[in-house]
């Protein structure tokens, strides 16, 4: 494993227009660029790094990437994948826009050990300059949706995301490919029950993936899987139903105001315990108390 801290140097100026730096996401750091004509650099030791083109009208691009070059249009939905360590250059000839996804090369390792049974010692990246994925575009979409929202508080969301996105660079992307065993059966009752119990005791924390996995001892991305299949439902989706339904009986049963409801629901804001619950209920919290 690389004890260096990341290094990086772009030489263009431009920063980044949206970036969860600030976000608390672990594992991953997502931005979104909007460049003028120009060219840049960048030299990640420790993570890998995938580029989504958003561009709406195709960019002429030269790349340079371990010593091979590549020059074509890029166009909305062309993806680029450079792995760990390996030096990049780009010059390119309109303005650019585009998604950038850097996931920690610690993160890929702990995934292929724990959820495909791969040597984590012997992972391998392949570099692709411009390939089509529409899986891996959506999960980048996703990516790109919640960046834009800005919600802090969605990290057990963003931990799935970040799962999917890891097993999928590993089954697609990499020079050994995993042999993957998916459980079809989902989680016993046996199983469900203690998960449960610990979500509705824990509403008003913030609940990670790895805290859930844990209590049953298994990968994140098993976890994620097994728990869909056998209640119909991710983790998230699951968690933030169950944060709705306890603001639903709080504005009901209490006077409290919709600020401490929110935070005693696992809610960072009363406007972000509005958004959600209006989504789920078609209604804000204040019309649903005076219903």
């Amino acid at each position: 494993m690389m004890k260096n801290p990341t290094t990086h140097q772009v030489e263009t100026l431009n920063l980044p227009i949206l970036s969860s730096e600030a976000q608390g996401w672990e594992n991953i750091l997502v931005e979104q660029f909007q460049h003028p004509p120009g060219e840049g650099s960048c030299h990640y030791s420790n993570e890998h790094t995938i580029c989504l083109s958003l561009a709406p009208r195709p960019v002429r691009l030269l790349q340079i990437r371990g010593g091979k070059t590549y020059t074509g249009l890029y166009g909305k939905g062309d993806i680029s994948i450079t792995p760990a360590q390996v030096p990049f250059f780009a010059r390119w000839d309109a303005e650019d826009n585009y998604l950038q996804i850097r996931i920690t090369s610690r993160f890929i390792q702990q995934v292929a050990q724990l959820a495909l049974s791969m040597n984590p010692d012997r992972l391998e990246l392949l570099p692709e300059f411009k390939t089509r994925d529409p899986q891996l575009e959506a999960i980048g979409m996703m990516l790109l949706t919640e960046l834009k929202q800005g919600n802090t508080g969605n990290k057990l969301y963003i931990e799935s995301l970040a799962n999917v996105l890891a097993v999928h660079l590993l089954r697609n992307y990499a020079v050994d490919k995993p042999v993957v065993t998916i459980y079809q059966g989902g989680l016993t009752q046996r199983q469900v029950l203690p998960v449960l119990d610990y979500i509705n005791e824990h509403l008003h924390q913030e609940i990670t993936l790895a805290d859930l996995a844990a209590l049953l001892g298994m990968s994140q991305f098993h976890f994620s899987h097994q728990f869909k299949l056998a209640l119909g439902t991710t983790p998230y989706q699951y968690l933030l139903q169950q944060r709705i339904e306890r603001a639903k009986q709080l504005l009901k049963q209490t006077n409290r105001s919709i600020t401490d409801i929110a935070l005693m629901c696992g809610f960072n804001s009363h406007s972000h315990l509005s958004k959600q619950f209006r989504q789920l209920t078609g209604m804000t919290p204040r019309v649903y108390r005076l219903h």
